[in-house]
């Protein structure tokens, strides 16, 4: 079912981008130095057609005329293999689904050409549903493969085939087509249509696994030499190679791949699957024929379907006799559009790219190249399809990518501002014949990019200021608190800051980073068990008042305004009042020390009011490049505290300045101010009655109590955020701001002057009686956005009782809240399926019924378990509770109807023994049991046991029972006694026991079980 996880990508599948392995396939290729001088490496030439025979000797030609000049063009083989799949063996096309997964959290991006056929490969698809309806299927899948599990991002550049980006061509066949056909497919399209020579392709089956009683693949075996591929190039492999599984559960096969030998004219079987670069995989065939059930065992699918895939620019690299995915013409324009952009710069000409990689790549100019031609492929596709750069998930990793492209543009090939955007035009003319998105998205693309590029540019300036003034100091491993200092408070991805140490031959010194991230992890959590530890005593707070030292001003939090429709944060300066070590003020604080500041003034938020703290970093006057994180702030007697870390000596006077993490305190903006129109919600829908009894509003999400039921509040919410209203803040006299018509203030003492905060309506129109006070106005110290449009969206994920009469939700706002609608309708589609299919028939046999029970709990827990609206997640709960009901009902009667039917099987075969030892086939504990209790219902003073053997496994289920009062044996340690011997273990009562053992046979065991019961019996006696 769609809510299942795994995928081929996260289950390291051969097939993605054509590509050996997931990790570590920088082997396939493994030359170093200048490829274009590749081909003599090869012993090939540049003006000869090594490999390949002419189209005109193929047969079966496509009906589709190609006008490209180049013979084999990325955008004409990439229509040739659609076209090949359509016309000639009627599969639909199916356009690529977005890089942006859909109801799929076990997935940072779409990152295999499968991803959005799941449904059907799991039987989940929609009947009602076009999807439903697919037979033969082919398309080209936009995939990125960059953050979680399987991540090459750090690799890209390095080499001439590791991608963040890239595309996956593949055919389907769900219940149609198997392997014969698919087979025949795959080898006319590369030898006929595309001129590939035969006698360069090898193909690779399963060789089989005995420990798993799997047999050898030899039905494709077979089928590979009769289509004429000797017998010295049809290869078997094991499971590493060739047996491909979805998850830890799910559909299952054998696979067959066919590799390509760069040199030829040899018997080149012993370089398939041993990384060399000159034998390489183009195409991944899986054949899907088996389920992997829960307990791990194999049982074969009840429609076969077939999934194939093949990387384009892998393909390319073939077809255009390059060895490099970078030569082929998916990225010539783009190298060249960087030279052109890039030699404007005053500062030196770009040299063309050169295609060298390691030491051949002296100034790594080449790498560049590559990684700016990568990502900002990347970039496009992600953003066209709505992943923007962000603070968590894709978009942190989309983030990086950024990041990691802007710094090789500036730094290496020392590029002027804003060619990364300039660059999209040239991205969109090579993709968007393919997928269009990315012409109609172009102009924004390129302003996200722009905006994202200002920001982190100004941040990496200062990073390099930063890290070429501690170099200069000979430190023999790079600082770990600088390291940290860059990465909290700079942005600065600690890969990137590896990767600029490593051209100056310097580590970081990695135990004590990775000793900085634990100690923070460990305050973290800390803090959130005791709550903040960021607190002056009695004595020190009368110490700051005896010696006259004043009240922090905060006021410069609230000095933030809008430029662009974006929200700017001043920078702050301030003095240094006092500082607090160990509790006792200090004269000074060297670097590595932790220690409060208490500041005159100050643009940090302090923890209050339910908003989370702010974060940043502060820098001494005249010191810019020396970054004093500032890790916690709390307000205690009119003083703003601040916990900084040293960087350097901090001194009473010292004139610093502030700078937030402008990210995290947005995101709590945007929190604060969708709690306050939630709020807002509940009275307009359930009355003056409703009271608050707190919140709590972070960057990632908020969380609000209330005291009656939760009610749907979402469409007024959105509304509010629609139609994009300003949001007001103005300090009053307390007296007055209670006179301002529907305010609403929580039991808490306020300052007076009070802040009042209004969305829609100003104060000044509230305070002269001009508006009915029909819309938020609270009292509030926190910080909020401007306008109303900057939250985006708003999903309710939970609501819980905690205490009797208090409700608690939590809420999710922008693109958590879109992902969460996104999934939320994907789960839906899923229910109203399996509602469909409970209506439509039911389970004919027991192990239907046992597969159904159990497709309703999974969806069960991934309701239960996924961010989902709220109202949603109960509404399907609801539905899965009566298919629950209905199943387990059903399921009941069918085990009691087998048990008694096995039972009197056995009585008529053994009739009335006093021990009774028998095998059932069966693999149901629990219609072993009931079993087991039918027998006894007949044979009342027999000792009876049954043992069910699972062939497949060789897992043992036991189950017994003894008659009541028996005094030779209890049921607890026969049972005991048997899974002992078949090394399990089992448990029960005086009357009743089961357990589990394992055996290769049944049989000794049987006589075993009976002849100890016998033992102890007649020595009773």
């Amino acid at each position: 079912m769609s809510f299942l996880r795994g995928s081929r990508a996260l289950m390291g599948s051969r097939a993605l981008v054509g590509f050996r392995t997931l990790v570590g396939f920088r082997t396939l290729v493994g030359f170093r130095g200048d490829f274009r001088d590749f081909s003599k490496h090869f012993g090939g030439s540049s003006g000869d057609m090594v490999g390949f025979r002419p189209l005109e000797g193929s047969r079966g030609p496509l009906q589709r005329s190609y006008t490209e000049d180049s013979r084999f063009s990325s955008k004409r083989v990439r229509r040739m293999f659609v076209d090949f799949f359509q016309q000639n063996h009627q599969h639909r096309a199916v356009p690529s689904s977005p890089v942006r997964p859909r109801g799929d959290p076990s997935l940072l991006f779409v990152n295999a050409g499968m991803n959005q056929f799941k449904p059907l490969l799991l039987g989940s698809a929609d009947p009602r549903s076009e999807m439903s309806s697919y037979r033969r299927v082919v398309n080209s899948q936009k995939c990125v493969r960059a953050g979680g599990k399987h991540n090459d991002l750090d690799d890209v550049g390095r080499d001439v085939y590791h991608h963040t980006f890239f595309e996956m061509l593949g055919n389907w066949s769900f219940g149609d087509y198997f392997k014969e056909e698919a087979c025949a497919m795959a080898w006319s399209l590369l030898t006929e249509h595309y001129g590939m020579s035969a006698d360069r392709l090898y193909v690779s089956y399963f060789a089989g696994d005995s420990s798993l009683g799997l047999p050898a693949d030899e039905e494709t075996r077979r089928i590979w030499l009769d289509i004429g591929v000797p017998m010295e190039r049809v290869l078997p492999f094991g499971l590493k190679d060739n047996f491909w599984e979805m998850g830890d559960s799910g559909p299952c096969g054998p696979c067959t791949e066919i590799h390509y030998d760069h040199v030829g004219g040899r018997n080149a079987a012993l370089l398939v699957n041993s990384g060399s670069a000159e034998v390489v995989e183009i195409w991944n065939l899986v054949f899907m024929q088996y389920n992997r059930e829960v307990d791990h065992s194999l049982r074969p699918l009840p429609l076969q379907c077939v999934d194939t895939g093949m990387g384009l620019e892998r393909l390319l690299s073939v077809l255009q006799r390059k060895h490099s995915n970078y030569d082929t013409d998916l990225f010539t324009p783009l190298l060249s559009a960087i030279q052109q952009v890039g030699a404007i710069s005053t500062v030196s000409s770009c040299p063309p790219y050169g295609g060298r990689t390691g030491a051949a790549d002296q100034r790594r100019v080449d790498m560049a190249y590559r990684v700016v031609a990568d990502h900002v492929r990347t970039l496009a596709v992600c953003i066209a399809d709505g992943v923007y750069p962000g603070m968590s998930g894709s978009e942190l990793v989309l983030r990086r990518i950024l990041r990691r492209a802007l710094r090789f543009s500036v730094e290496v090939l020392q590029a002027p501002r804003g060619m990364l955007a300039n660059l999209v035009p040239t991205v969109t003319e090579l993709l968007g014949d393919a997928y269009p998105e990315l012409h109609r998205e172009r102009e924004r693309i390129m302003e996200i990019i722009s905006e994202n590029e200002d920001q982190f540019l100004s941040s990496l300036q200062h990073g390099r200021r930063i890290i070429n003034q501690t170099l200069q100091r000979n430190h023999q491993l790079f600082p770990a608190h600088v390291a940290w200092s860059l990465h909290c408070n700079l942005g600065f991805p600690l890969d990137l800051l590896d990767l600029m140490l490593e051209e100056r031959g310097v580590q970081v010194d990695r135990s004590g980073l990775d000793l900085l991230r634990a100690e923070q992890e460990k305050r973290q959590a800390e803090v959130r068990l005791s709550g903040s530890e960021l607190q002056l005593d009695v004595h020190s707070l009368a110490s700051l008042q005896n010696e006259g030292v004043a009240h922090t001003d905060d006021g410069p939090k609230y000095l933030y305004h809008l430029e662009n429709l974006r929200h700017v944060f001043p920078e702050c300066s301030a003095t240094v009042q006092t500082l607090f070590c160990g509790g006792s003020q200090v004269s000074e604080v060297s670097v590595g020390q932790r220690c409060v500041m208490v500041l005159d003034r100050t643009s940090f938020y302090a923890e209050q009011g339910g908003q989370s703290h702010d974060q940043g970093y502060l820098v001494r006057d005249g010191e810019t490049d020396v970054l004093h994180p500032v890790e916690d702030v709390s307000v205690s007697g009119g003083f703003v505290l601040h916990q900084v870390t040293a960087a350097a000596t901090l001194r009473p006077g010292d004139l610093v300045h502030l700078h937030l993490d402008q990210a995290k305190r947005l995101a709590c903006m945007v929190k604060h101010t969708a709690t306050h129109i939630l709020n807002w919600a509940l009275r307009c829908l359930l009355g003056a009655g409703v009271e608050q009894r707190g919140s709590h509003v972070t960057a990632d999400r908020l969380r609000f109590d209330f005291s009656v039921k939760l009610q749907q509040l979402e469409n007024l919410v959105l509304n509010v955020i629609a139609e994009n209203q300003p949001v007001y803040s103005q300090e009053v006299p307390l007296e007055l701001a209670r006179t301002i018509p529907g305010l609403r203030t929580v039991d808490e003492v306020y300052p007076d002057p009070v802040r009042v905060v209004s969305v829609g309506v100003s104060v000044a129109e509230l305070l002269d009686g001009r508006k009915d006070g029909r819309n938020s106005v609270e009292l509030c110290c926190g910080t909020h956005v401007l306008r109303t449009g900057a939250i985006e969206d708003l999903v309710v994920v939970s609501e819980k009782q905690f205490v009797k009469g208090v409700s608690r939700i939590v809420a999710v706002t922008g693109p958590q809240a879109t992902q969460a609608r996104e999934t939320g309708q994907v789960l839906a589609q899923d229910v109203e399926c399996l509602s469909a299919r409970f209506t439509a028939c039911s389970p004919s046999s027991l192990q239907a019924a046992q597969r159904q029970a159990k497709e309703v709990g999974l969806l069960t827990d991934a309701v239960e378990n996924s961010i989902v609206p709220q109202w949603q997640r109960r509404e399907l709960q609801g539905t899965l509770r009566s298919l629950q009901r209905r199943s387990n009902t059903t399921l009941r009667k069918m085990e009691v109807k087998q048990a008694a039917e096995g039972a009197l099987c056995i009585l008529q075969r053994t009739g009335d023994r006093p021990v009774l030892v028998e095998a059932v086939d069966t693999e149901c504990p629990s219609v072993l049991m009931k079993t087991v209790n039918q027998l006894s219902l007949r044979l009342p003073r027999s000792l009876v046991m049954l043992l069910a053997h699972q062939v497949h496994s060789g897992k043992v289920l036991c189950a017994c029972q003894v008659p009541q009062g028996s005094v030779a044996l209890s049921a607890s340690e026969w049972a005991a006694a048997v899974c002992s011997h078949l090394n399990g273990a089992a448990g029960g009562s005086m009357l009743v026991a089961k357990g589990t053992g394992r055996s290769d046979d049944i049989t000794a065991p049987l006589k075993w079980a009976e002849h100890f019961a016998w033992i102890r019996t007649q020595s009773s006696d």
